[in-house]
């Protein structure tokens, strides 16, 4: 099983380095490419490799600083995601020169003791650096990028947006796992029978008091996608900040609504259990691969006043409606999701933020046309930085004077900023969530 794990996470980071896939997408590559279906081998290989991500500038400092003058650029994929694993595992959590030996020696029947050879040397070294002697004289920037694994920019930004205290205790955060959150179904029975058939099967779930329906996970026997409760729809799998822009947004039953960029369903699930089934939700997403997952939880969580559209949201919709409220949750560079997707923060540059904000602009616009009057739009996104959320929508608010900002309830984050204190910001080091933005607006009646 060991074995099996290994040769998963190498070929799973190698995946991910050639095609600059998802972490999840390259293990299901991976898994499937090399034939590896035990779940306890998997499971094991996603630790490695989401733990290995998580870390990889730091890794990556580390080894560079012992193959000098070479560098990892100059290894083939392979032998590189074995060092960063190796890294990780000897290095970075409780290792010691037989467990070191053990890896080599494993890393040498994966991959064949001559891809390792001209890095032979290179596996004793690491067992030898001083992190602190390395990291000394480093610009401040570039050393807690290192210290809480993310890449120097990004550092930079958030001393600008936060202020550099604030801007540690957030970076800090944002490097550590999530919180697990769930939010019971009460289309499927009342909370309190959800509840103990939930515990029946040793899962340990605690009351976010602010929302209606949403617990933290404080324990589980077992991962929660393999129990019956979640096969039943008793619950789905949602941060509390998902939930929090859903319940502002306050579907009324016997409404329309338009669920844009909906997939993979949370919101569009949530919306159908706070109007009890009644009414019609129109969910709108660009991927057909998505929507099929959209239609696999909708019906596991029995929705059944919704019906889904294939279309790009950026263009004017095929669709002929005056929806009582728009939700637009738009793609965005996930700043305030990498405690959970680890591998997104090195696949994004400052350029990222500016084109998901033309992707954001252009999206919020057309939902605009769909909005009766006296109606709303919610946007919402998991991104922390101001051009994404309240710069897109001071933009719009210049070009649609008929839309005004209203308060956001129940209110659990920080006011917006840029005096946009009727939006809210949520951040893991204070909210214990993803990080996340959210506008309620109102479209007023001429």
């Amino acid at each position: 099983m060991l074995r099996d794990a290994w040769t998963l996470a190498i070929e799973t980071l190698s995946w991910i380095e050639l095609q600059r896939l998802g972490e999840r997408l390259a293990l299901t590559k991976a898994a499937k490419q090399l034939r590896i279906k035990d779940p306890k081998a998997i499971g094991l290989a996603h630790r490695l490799v989401s733990e290995t991500l998580r870390k990889k500038n730091y890794i990556d400092f580390l080894l560079n600083s012992v193959l000098e003058p070479r560098s990892l650029n100059d290894l083939k994929l392979g032998p590189r995601a074995f060092l960063r694993l190796y890294v990780h595992e000897t290095k970075l959590t409780d290792g010691n020169l037989e467990k070191a030996s053990r890896i080599a020696r494993m890393g040498r029947s994966i991959l064949g003791w001559w891809e390792l050879k001209d890095v032979e040397e290179v596996l004793g070294e690491i067992l030898s650096i001083n992190p602190e002697s390395a990291l000394k004289g480093l610009d401040e920037t570039e050393k807690v990028g290192l210290q809480t694994f993310h890449p120097t920019w990004f550092v930079k930004y958030c001393f600008r947006l936060l202020g550099r205290g604030k801007a540690i205790k957030f970076l800090e955060k944002s490097a550590e796992i999530s919180p697990v959150y769930v939010r019971l179904n009460t289309l499927k029975a009342p909370e309190e029978t959800l509840l103990k058939n939930i515990e029946d099967e040793k899962i340990v779930l605690e009351k976010v008091p602010q929302l209606k329906h949403t617990y933290r996970l404080v324990e589980s026997k077992n991962p929660l996608t393999r129990t019956q409760s979640f096969s039943q729809g008793l619950f789905y799998i949602q941060d509390k900040a998902s939930c929090l822009a859903a319940e502002i947004a306050d579907p009324k039953q016997g409404t329309t609504v338009l669920d844009v960029c909906a997939a993979p369903g949370s919101k569009t699930t949530y919306l159908a259990q706070l109007m009890e089934n009644r009414g019609e939700i129109i969910s709108v997403d660009y991927s057909k691969r998505r929507i099929r997952v959209w239609k696999r939880e909708t019906e596991r969580m029995g929705t059944e006043n919704v019906q889904s559209i294939v279309t790009d949201a950026r263009k004017t919709l095929p669709l002929n409606v005056s929806a009582d409220l728009v939700i637009l949750d738009p793609p965005c560079t996930s700043t305030g999701t990498f405690g959970k997707t680890p591998d997104a923060k090195w696949r994004l540059t400052k350029r990222s933020i500016l084109s998901m904000s033309k992707i954001q602009a252009e999206m919020t616009e057309q939902c605009a046309d769909y909005v009766k009057e006296g109606g709303f739009l919610v946007y919402s996104t998991c991104s922390i930085t101001l051009e994404e959320n309240e710069m897109v929508i001071e933009t719009f608010l210049k070009l649609h004077p008929e839309f005004k900002l209203v308060e956001t309830t129940p209110k659990i984050g920080l006011p917006g900023l840029r005096g946009l204190t009727k939006c809210q910001r949520l951040y893991p080091h204070i909210h214990e969530c993803n990080g996340f933005f959210v506008a309620k607006l109102m479209k007023e009646t001429a």
